[in-house]
């Protein structure tokens, strides 16, 4: 089992910057593939960005893509979502989440098995 703690959300201006990270308990971080989600107040929690075991291959949303960047470090068991050139339609609250399956349906929250409990993001015009 797996558990998942976030933080680095905050409030910050258009453009501006934030790290979040997230922390994982056990031994078996590695054998984890990792995600990160957001859900905004009214709409359903979508995907964002996902990482290999090895942190080799990434994968992300549309939306994000070009400004947002996620890495993991194995031996600290933590996986980051550095976010850059925020927009205030990236305020939500967001999740990592652990996957132990080896499908490649990234986007899809319901292969997911842990989830933190969400740090929030507010970004102001």
């Amino acid at each position: 089992q797996v558990q998942l703690v976030e933080s680095g959300g905050g409030l910050v201006q258009a453009g501006g910057s934030l790290r979040l990270s997230c922390a994982a308990s056990g031994r078996t971080f590695s054998s984890y593939r990792m995600g990160w989600f957001r859900q905004a107040p009214g709409k359903e929690r979508e995907f964002v960005a996902h990482i290999s075991r090895s942190g080799i291959s990434t994968y992300y949303a549309d939306s994000v893509k070009g400004r947002f960047t996620i890495s993991r470090d194995n031996a600290k068991n933590t996986v980051s979502l550095q976010m850059n050139s925020l927009k205030p339609e990236d305020t939500a609250a967001y999740y990592c989440a652990a996957k132990s399956g080896g499908s490649n349906d990234y986007e899809n929250l319901r292969l997911y098995n842990y989830w933190g409990q969400g740090t929030q993001v507010t970004v102001s015009s």
